[in-house]
């Protein structure tokens, strides 16, 4: 019988957790009972009841397992690592909030039977802000037109991954990785499955500003060059323009040195415009230098404080098949 992992991030979700498994036990119980599977929460250093139910649920059904970090190690770190520790023949991993549909299960594990490596989830539409869902939809257009790499729109992680897909994320060795990136990088033919994204069923989400920014410069500087090529190009222009407003102002002065007064409005506008644009361009490489610096400290994605659950490693079906044709 085939296994099943899913991967479910956590974070101060007291008033999901319990539920999103429910529901995930019900989509295999209804809908795919053929397949074994585990439910994989990780936990970002949760500061609610999130873990005491983690705990709870670890001890009373052996197919729940649990990751707690000892700290909140970011939206992308901690999904990815998740992923690396599952061991089902597949991993599917999903949101504790119901913004990934528990529906959509199914729906990759029969596309992954047809022989798709990868299954994702891609939002066609969402319930949340428009706002939001339109300065998304921006956010992945740009990243696509200057991406060396083809980038998929409107996807954030959620849907199926082969183990063998699983085992080539494990040999990446990125201490700051964009699963979103690697999906499009890695040259996998994949299915994208359209659905709406429904608005979170309770509590309130962690995301904010600081952390949209943080997720779009990570894709931005890990898969552009366009910001370090606007700052150069915008430079050469800049320089030049100046050269000749320079040689503008000096040619009138020559002409009628005693009646032209250039005043010092020009060299304040000027100032003010290039020294703007020398701070903007130097935050964007520090963005790029930040990421290089990331990179190369090579420190671990996550740091567990604890498991809980049964962690006794199971054998994938192709692990245990390869051992049957061997003997």
């Amino acid at each position: 019988m085939k296994k099943i992992s899913i991967l479910i991030p956590c974070y101060n979700e007291e008033e999901n957790v319990r539920e999103i498994a429910q529901a995930v036990e019900e989509q295999f119980a209804n809908e795919l009972p053929e397949y074994n599977y585990e439910i994989i929460f990780i936990d970002n250093d949760s500061k609610d009841r999130t873990r005491d139910y983690l705990r709870v649920m670890a001890a009373t059904d052996s197919r729940v397992k649990a990751i707690l970090n000892t700290r909140n190690f970011g939206q992308f770190n901690s999904p990815y690592y998740g992923i690396l520790q599952a061991h089902g023949d597949c991993v599917i991993t999903i949101a504790c909030d119901f913004q990934d549909p528990v529906e959509m299960i199914p729906k990759f594990v029969r596309a992954w039977e047809e022989g798709y490596k990868v299954v994702i989830g891609q939002k066609t539409k969402s319930d949340e802000s428009k706002i939001v869902y339109a300065l998304r939809g921006l956010y992945y257009r740009m990243v696509r037109r200057f991406s060396d790499v083809p980038q998929i729109d409107q996807f954030t992680g959620f849907g199926l991954y082969d183990q063998e897909f699983v085992e080539l994320m494990r040999t990446l060795d990125d201490p700051i990785p964009f699963l979103r990136g690697v999906v499009a990088e890695m040259g996998y033919k994949y299915k994208a499955i359209e659905y709406t994204q429904p608005k979170r069923r309770a509590g309130h989400t962690s995301n904010n500003f600081y952390r949209l920014y943080d997720g779009m410069m990570l894709s931005f500087t890990s898969y552009t060059k366009i910001g370090l090529r606007i700052a150069s190009f915008i430079g050469y222009f800049g320089a030049l323009g100046s050269f000749a407003i320079g040689i503008y102002f000096f040619i009138r002065k020559l002409i009628d040195w005693n009646g032209y007064q250039a005043g010092i409005a020009p060299l304040i506008i000027l100032v003010g415009v290039l020294g703007s644009l020398q701070l903007i361009f130097i935050g964007l490489m520090g963005e790029y230098i930040l990421s290089i610096n990331q990179r190369m400290m090579k420190r671990p994605l996550v740091v567990e404080e604890e498991r809980l659950g049964n962690w006794k490693e199971e054998k994938t079906t192709e692990e245990q098949t390869g051992e049957k044709k061997e003997s």
